[in-house]
């Protein structure tokens, strides 16, 4: 891989398509800002319908050819599993990229990049084991049977905040069964994208397999939803963004995986340890300066503990490292883009004029503040309800809202009171009511004392507003793959053909 932070300095990157890197043809760039700084620090292809169109032809030519489409499954196997291999010598560089990039703790972008290769060498063993099946039907002279086939050309919308990691969730599973790809990555953090290109064809993919569109949701984005030829949409971002995107895909017919905006519950009973719970919900909303989408930003805790463990949530927010993220000891580094910042300090204010009470944190910090990155404390805030608009909007930044409930089902109607459904967590050490929270609570992903825990070899997603469509797993693969039905007559006679055959 040539991109490193020292060649990104500065630099143009160009497109990828149909197997090199290529000018866009209207021969714009726009810039990539650094979040620490608020300064841009290399430029990216403004892609447009043109560049969209040139993309999507690859990636139409590349499914039909034989170099791909007959390859066979435990080959394409063998090429994810190159692919895991450059990724894993080439982690420490991709994880630099993504938190100059997006302003992640490059600790969490380190373990992220180790992560990505176990997912491609999964993936890699589904290849050949998406089976068919035979189907018993009520007449004895006939074969009927199932088999599942790769869609065609998928179009991949990705977001700022884990580009990598959220990509390689789709990508892994859809070249595996054989689809071919046309990726627009967020305009806020395209490089390491890019940088995933160059090693797609180190691993040997054939051209056009994969193509990385760069630009912004209203050039490259828009196009590329609109485009006749694409088979499936996956969507990764806001629910107003997935709605534009499914009605657009909707005009052709084409079915779309969304994994939109979240409001998730975080309940605490009075059965477990405070410190416990504490840092759990430290780890479901501050982490990743709260920019994730499963974030716990609603807290309900048990009335009889709720002003100790409010007391402990406050003292342990007020110790947060707020830092360079590059640097090892900081907790929470600066948000990605500027309008999200001013997005966290106008939620902030609005919680304040409708009641609310910030217990610490609420602001940009001074220190941070002068070197012009888009810096926001970790915020507590106190005296909530559900109906304050940041209570029930997703505001992708460090702030939660704490609230005491008295009884299970009162906590039940607290957490399902939103128009999401993407995650939640409760901390109790009574597995009686554990199971009757998973059950009753409106959320694809149910996490019991720990939050914010992922792996690729289960199935997840939104209820709600939350999207829909399925990731990780085996479920992905049908995700990827069409079911097709084939029915063989072998009796050697043909019946009446005015009469259709039902027996």
């Amino acid at each position: 891989m040539k991109t490193t932070l020292q060649s990104l300095e500065g630099s143009r990157q160009n497109l990828f398509i149909d197997g090199q890197f290529v000018a866009p043809k209207n021969g714009k760039y726009i810039p990539s800002y650094d979040p620490t700084t608020g300064k841009p620090w290399y430029e990216f292809a403004q892609g447009d319908q043109d560049d969209v169109e040139a993309a999507v032809k690859a990636a139409n030519q590349a499914f039909r050819n034989p170099a791909w489409r007959r390859m066979t499954q435990t080959d394409r196997g063998r090429l994810l599993r190159r692919l895991s291999q450059l990724i894993a010598d080439h982690a420490d560089s991709l994880a630099e990229i993504e938190t100059r990039d997006n302003g992640k703790l490059i600790k969490e972008m380190r373990a992220q990049m180790a992560a990505l290769p176990d997912t491609y060498d999964y993936f890699a063993g589904m290849a050949d084991k998406l089976q068919g099946e035979t189907i018993p039907v009520n007449k004895l002279d006939m074969l009927n049977y199932n088999t599942r086939e790769p869609l065609g050309v998928v179009g991949m919308i990705t977001p700022w905040n884990s580009p990598l990691m959220l990509l390689t969730g789709t990508l892994a599973p859809c070249l595996a069964i054989g689809n071919t790809v046309v990726i627009k990555p967020s305009e806020h953090a395209t490089a390491s994208t890019l940088a995933l290109a160059e090693l797609i064809v180190e691993a040997g993919f054939p051209a056009g397999v994969v193509n990385v569109v760069t630009g912004t949701g209203a050039s490259a984005g828009e196009a590329l939803t609109r485009h006749s030829d694409i088979a499936k949409y996956v969507f990764t971002g806001s629910t107003d963004t997935g709605r534009r995107i499914a009605g657009n895909a909707a005009q052709n017919l084409v079915p779309c995986s969304m994994e939109l905006g979240g409001k998730s519950p975080h309940v605490v009973f009075a059965d477990v340890e405070i410190e416990n719970a504490v840092n759990g919900i430290v780890s479901g909303v501050f982490a990743a300066a709260g920019q994730t989408c499963v974030a716990g930003s609603r807290c309900f805790v048990e009335a009889s503990v709720y002003d100790r463990f409010v007391e402990a949530l406050v003292e342990r927010t007020r110790h947060i490292q707020i830092g360079h993220p590059m640097n090892a000891e900081t907790d929470i580094g600066p948000l990605a883009l500027a309008d999200q910042l001013s997005k966290v300090e106008h939620y902030v204010s609005s919680g304040v004029s409708e009641g609310a009470t910030v217990a610490v944190g609420g602001k940009r910090p001074w220190a941070h503040e002068q070197s012009g990155g888009w810096y926001f404390e970790p915020t507590v805030m106190t005296d909530a309800s559900n109906n304050m608009a940041f209570m029930r909007d997703e505001i992708f930044g460090p702030v939660v809202g704490v609230m005491p409930f008295r009884s299970e089902e009162e906590m039940i109607t607290l957490a399902n009171d939103t128009r999401y459904g993407l995650a939640s967590g409760i901390w109790t050490q009574n597995i009686d009511r554990a199971l009757r929270f998973a059950n009753q609570v409106d959320a694809g992903t149910v996490w019991i004392n720990t939050y914010r825990s992922s792996s690729f070899m289960s199935a997840n997603g939104g209820f709600k507003q939350s999207g829909y469509g399925r990731r990780g797993g085996f479920e992905v693969m049908r995700e990827f793959s069409r079911l097709k039905n084939i029915i063989i007559d072998y009796s050697g006679v043909m019946q009446d053909p005015f009469v259709m055959r039902l027996k």
